[in-house]
């Protein structure tokens, strides 16, 4: 698949948690997408130790393409990483991912969600207005790569959300993130 092709995918796309077993293809599409990646030690304390930790991944026929993580404490949830393999990237996956965790984040009792991006992803942070988050503050040298300041952003998450899509709540309702299969835009493109 060509990055920026535009194809209706979405019936192809599963939203599942993430298992231990996916740490060596998470880790894969974490050192293309990041300067200073998590180790699989890292993921690894993550799903077995954390427990306000939830990670999904994003698979396209099966094959892990892309992922999302976030702590749930109290009310809020705070997103940890988002990435998509560089294959897949261009193609508006990154933002069905992030409503994939905001949906399961007010499903799960959280009305807020906050996340770093890095003041020079201008991409990110569009996409990140685009879905209602909005600028509240900077964290000064937060990236220890370069030093680079990060933009704090806050959205606020309908109560109503649920994962599960309408023609799945006659009988056929699963957990959030456990391979429900989302067909979110389908007929159109995001």
């Amino acid at each position: 698949m060509e990055p920026g092709r535009q194809t209706d995918i979405g019936d192809r796309l599963n939203f599942r948690l993430m298992k231990v077993e996916d740490i060596g293809r998470i880790c894969e599409i974490e050192e293309e997408a990041f300067p200073t990646p998590w180790t699989s030690a890292a993921f690894y304390n993550e799903l077995v130790n954390n427990h306000f930790a939830h990670y999904m991944v994003m698979e396209l026929d099966g094959e892990i393409i892309a992922y999302g993580g976030m702590w749930l404490i109290m009310n809020e949830a705070h997103v940890t990483n988002i990435a998509v393999a560089l294959r897949y990237r261009g193609m508006k996956l990154g933002e069905r991912l992030v409503r994939e965790l905001k949906r399961t984040a007010a499903f799960m009792g959280a009305d807020k969600m906050t996340l770093e991006v890095r003041e020079s992803n201008e991409v990110a942070k569009r996409l990140y207005r685009k879905l209602g988050f909005a600028s509240s503050g900077v964290r000064k040298a937060y990236y220890t790569d370069n030093n680079e300041d990060a933009i704090i952003m806050w959205a606020d998450l309908p109560r109503a959300a649920s994962p599960v899509k309408p023609a799945q709540e006659k009988g056929n309702a699963q957990q959030p993130g456990r391979q429900v299969q989302h067909q979110e835009g389908a007929g159109k493109q995001e």
